[in-house]
């Protein structure tokens, strides 16, 4: 494993770590995860990314992404913005999940105390609402939820769409230098104009 690898590995265990604290803070019952169960960390002689477990929080599955040799400022660019977008889903996920859960919580809750039933049946399992009951939570969820989700689709977009842009000018740059001859040097990373 190259310095470079190392360090984004180091770095970005970190921030995952600590991201995930800050989430669960948030929660009242929920005791707070492991990191050490969290991370992973690939072969040094790997040369393809590395998809991780999903997170308890997100349901996302984290990735660490191959930083190649004699990478060339463009191929950088590109991995960064792929890890960008990737941190920033995962924070936008984790919040729409912690919000989602505490306001299932508290809508069952309130369902079966309007029902004037306990939330434990008589054999101690926890009670469960009708699927209609459910759906008017959904419903209700989504629709008060709607600008955020709407404003996350627009920017989700935006970001893909300039990843693939990004994908295509990288992928047309190793074509012509492979049609050209041109070698990656050993010494310094290649750069290409902006």
């Amino acid at each position: 494993m190259n310095i470079r690898t190392a360090g984004c590995v180091l770095f970005r265990s970190r921030c995952l770590t600590r991201d995930v604290l800050t989430a669960v803070r948030h929660i009242n019952d929920q005791t707070v995860p492991d990191p050490e169960k969290t991370r992973f960390i690939p072969a040094p002689t790997s040369k393809y990314d590395w998809i991780g477990p999903p997170d308890r929080l997100s349901n996302l599955r984290p990735i660490i992404y191959h930083i190649p040799e004699n990478e060339t400022q463009l191929e950088m660019k590109l991995r960064h913005l792929r890890q960008e977008t990737e941190d920033w889903n995962h924070d936008f996920w984790t919040r729409q999940n912690i919000t989602f859960g505490k306001e299932k919580e508290k809508y069952i809750q309130s369902q079966l105390k309007a029902k004037g039933l306990s939330e434990r049946d008589e054999n101690g399992r926890k009670r469960n609402l009708t699927s209609e009951d459910m759906a008017a939570f959904y419903k209700r969820f989504l629709d008060k939820n709607y600008m955020k989700h709407s404003a996350y689709n627009k920017e989700w977009y935006r970001r893909n769409f300039t990843i693939t842009a990004l994908m295509a000018r990288v992928t047309l740059y190793n074509f012509l230098k492979t049609i050209t001859g041109q070698r990656r040097s050993k010494g310094k990373p290649n750069t290409m104009s902006k």
